[in-house]
């Protein structure tokens, strides 16, 4: 089991993590399953922008579209620990499916969830974490990225209901999802106390998917916008208090970033594995290139790295599943795991050389998708922001 140790500020508990009997047979099979049913089609789903849609049927089959959830709402009633193994496994073989499953487990399920009533988590909850449904979560829009709360879609009351206008953009799952939460201005003159979350099902007149963003990586995972014009929703659509749409969302990206981390994670494996593969079988001046001191530091850092940021990542999932605050460390896991991500990729071309640039080996598509993870769920830049203030805190 784990070994507690106290932390530097000697606030909170920090934990090595040794994985279960359990945790290791989850992390085989869902291994496995990437290599039968993901890895034989990644290049053509990458090259075709194409969504995997039966793919995503059969993750709900085996559990993975609900795995944070308690049983009676349709989940797998896993915690954090075993979430952070999926994703990482998924993203090892493709980024675009783990993204696919975080996005849906951790912002939109995780929202109705969070702060959802007990009627909205039966008749939502149990269809998105089966995996009969799909989510997605709506809050970012072209004016207001990193400044959510610049956010100008408006949720307007009328009668018994509500009616929702204006845009959101870069939304994954977007055109596949059944269900979008999606947080508008309810009262304009309260700031960021006055945004409000609702639940928009498909095929409710006034919503649509917009335009589909074509990529530099994660592309077979869709991202596109969602447009409302007088959008009308009923008043049990109203997800948590009016005015604590925006608090909420705060809340559920504690969870989203530690699926961010987990992305970076399963990413930067997967480069790294490549990279190892690689120069222990690419021969110059005789001999394997993994036997020149120069490519064998590239490869001490990168371990180093790696290991690091999952230290940090799995801190963060023990915490959250002890019912832990994480906000400031999710915000560090994500920093780090984000950005040494990024640094492992980029070595990972390099030391493939030439064959780095080429499609015919992983490397260069972990290269393109792993940009996205020092961006989406809040940049590296907030991140910073995010820690500062809880560490000045203290």
């Amino acid at each position: 089991m784990s070994a507690k140790i106290l932390d530097q500020a000697g606030a909170q508990p920090a934990q090595f993590h040794q994985y279960t009997d359990e945790q290791q047979q989850l992390r085989k099979e869902i291994r496995d399953f990437a290599a039968r049913e993901i890895a034989p089609n990644v290049m053509r789903w990458d090259e075709a922008s194409e969504f995997p849609v039966d793919l995503v049927k059969e993750l709900g089959r085996i559990g993975l579209m609900g795995i944070i959830f308690p049983p009676e709402y349709g989940g797998s009633g896993l915690g954090y620990v075993e979430y952070v193994i999926a994703i990482e496994e998924l993203s090892r073989v493709d980024g675009s499916v783990g993204i696919i499953v975080a996005s849906h487990n951790s912002l939109a399920t995780n929202h109705i969830f969070l702060a959802g009533t007990e009627e909205q988590r039966k008749k939502y909850v149990t269809r998105l974490a089966s995996g009969e449904w799909l989510g997605a979560w709506g809050l970012t829009e072209a004016g207001s990225g990193s400044d959510a709360g610049g956010a100008r879609t408006t949720a307007v009351k009328r009668g018994d209901g509500w009616v929702l206008n204006g845009n959101k953009t870069f939304i994954t799952n977007g055109h596949y999802a059944d269900v979008s939460v999606v947080i508008a201005v309810t009262d304009k003159s309260k700031g960021t106390h006055g945004f409000s979350a609702f639940v928009v099902e498909k095929g409710t007149p006034g919503f649509r998917p917009g335009k589909k963003e074509n990529k530099l990586g994660l592309r077979a995972s869709d991202t596109s916008e969602l447009i409302f014009e007088d959008c009308e929703i009923p008043a049990e659509n109203l997800l948590g208090k009016e005015g604590e749409g925006f608090i909420d969302s705060m809340r559920v990206l504690d969870g989203g970033r530690i699926s961010i981390a987990a992305l970076s994670l399963g990413i930067a494996q997967g480069a790294f594995d490549a990279a190892l593969k690689y120069t222990k079988e690419r021969k110059q001046f005789g001999k394997a290139i993994s036997e020149f001191q120069g490519i064998q530091w590239k490869i001490a850092d990168m371990a180093t790295q790696l290991d690091a940021a999952k230290l940090l990542t799995f801190r963060a999932a023990q915490m959250k599943d002890a019912g832990m605050k994480t906000t400031l460390e999710s915000a560090m896991a994500k920093l780090h795991a984000s950005e040494v991500a990024v640094k492992i990729c980029d070595e990972g071309v390099q030391l493939h050389g030439g064959y780095g640039f080429i499609k015919d080996y992983p490397a260069e598509k972990f290269y393109r998708d792993v940009k996205l993870c020092t961006i989406g769920e809040g940049t590296s830049e907030i991140q910073r922001m995010v820690i500062a203030r809880e560490v000045l805190k203290k």
